[in-house]
Formats: C-alpha cells, sequence, structure tokens
C-alpha cells in the first residue's frame, strides 16, 4: 500500500540524543558526578521522559540531592548544549515535504524541556506537522501504547505508516501493529531506502 504517514525519531536520527548514556557520561567527566548520578537517573528517567516530572524535578532528585560544584543553571545549560543537529538526515526530511501525499511527524522519547529545545535548535517546526513526544503521550518506546497513540491522533493506517528509528527494539512493537519501518543508519542510506519506496 502506498504510505501516508512518515514517523522520524528525533535522538539518533535527525540530530544526537538529547540525554542518553554518552551525554550523561560528558556530565560526569565536567562535574565530577558519582555513581550515584546513574542510579537515580535510572530511576527517574522513565517519569521523566513520560511528562511527570519536570527536568527541574528530576535535576533536584539526580544531581542537586548534594552540594555540586556547579549552579542548576548552569547544569541545565550544559545538559541543552549536547544536543546537535544531523544537517543531512534533517534535509532529507525536508525534502518529503515536497511529497503531497505524506504527512511527517516526529514519534521519540523526550523529556519536555529538552524536546522543545532541540524542535527549535534543529529547526524541525515547518517541516513535521505534529510532534507525538513521549513526554505528551504519556508513553515510551518501545511499548506498544505510543504507537497506538500515534495512529489515534495521526489516524493513520498503519500498513500505511513508515517508522524511521536507529534502535530495533523501537522498531519492533511498530512492526508488530502493521507499521512499514525503516532502521536508519546514516542519511545517505535513508535517502536511498525512501527513494526506493518512491517517497523521494
Amino acid at each position: 500500500m502506498d504510505i501516508t504517514h512518515v514517523f522520524f525519531d528525533i535522538g539518533g536520527v535527525l540530530g544526537s540524543n538529547g540525554w542518553d548514556r554518552e551525554q550523561r557520561a560528558r556530565a560526569v567527566e565536567a562535574f565530577g558526578l558519582g555513581e550515584e548520578f546513574e542510579r537515580r537517573h535510572g530511576e527517574l528517567v522513565g517519569e521523566l521522559e513520560a511528562g511527570r516530572m519536570t527536568l527541574d524535578e528530576y535535576l533536584e532528585s539526580a544531581v542537586f540531592y548534594c552540594p555540586q560544584p556547579c549552579t542548576r543553571p548552569e547544569f541545565r545549560e550544559f545538559m541543552l548544549a549536547q544536543s546537535a543537529p544531523f544537517p543531512d538526515s534533517i534535509e532529507v526530511a525536508r525534502e518529503l515535504t515536497g511529497n503531497p501525499r505524506l504527512r511527517l511527524m516526529t514519534l521519540n522519547n523526550e523529556s519536555e524541556e529538552l524536546n522543545v529545545h532541540r524542535i527549535e535548535r534543529f529547526g524541525l517546526r515547518p517541516i513535521f506537522s505534529a510532534f507525538l513526544s513521549s513526554c505528551w503521550l504519556g508513553a515510551r518506546k518501545p511499548s506498544r501504547l505510543i504507537f497506538q497513540r500515534a495512529l489515534g491522533i495521526s489516524q493513520a493506517e498503519p500498513g500505511r505508516a513508515l517508522f524511521i528509528d536507529d534502535r530495533d527494539q523501537n522498531l519492533a512493537p511498530a512492526r508488530l501493529l502493521g507499521f512499514q519501518t525503516l532502521l536508519f543508519t546514516d542519511a545517505v542510506s535513508l535517502r536511498q531506502a525512501l527513494a526506493s519506496r518512491g517517497l523521494l
């Protein structure tokens, strides 16, 4: 069937991850955070990304439960600075907007504050008609629920929806629901895969 909806992951596809292992490792090195930080992060990240905790609440519990060599604004600025766009991937998405039969949306796990920052920093608003993020859907990949909610909001037929992600564990539940899926590796391969489907 012809594809009518294309859902893009953001972190790892359109830009760097927002607050994943590599970003947290930089924070550990920059601020001398101990092992307790990762333990606390693991307990809190689900609530943060599902929109049930603000970034300030997360920082209070994960970082500033004890004195630190930086202020909260400094640490928050450090977090935001870890996000970098992937211009080549974003250009591929932008080119898809020239296809009049497609609706483009994002489908990603992210806290609200980071998500809004990354949408603005990466220049995504002119490209995507909706941002279906875990913080607003109340569910996270790879839960099947987030894909069911994405289908309900978009009113897409699963077989006519293409989901692009850089992690197969996130693609698997989408496939079970009938989505077409594409494992992202790089912008060149993405462009070729979309062209082979007649989308570019």
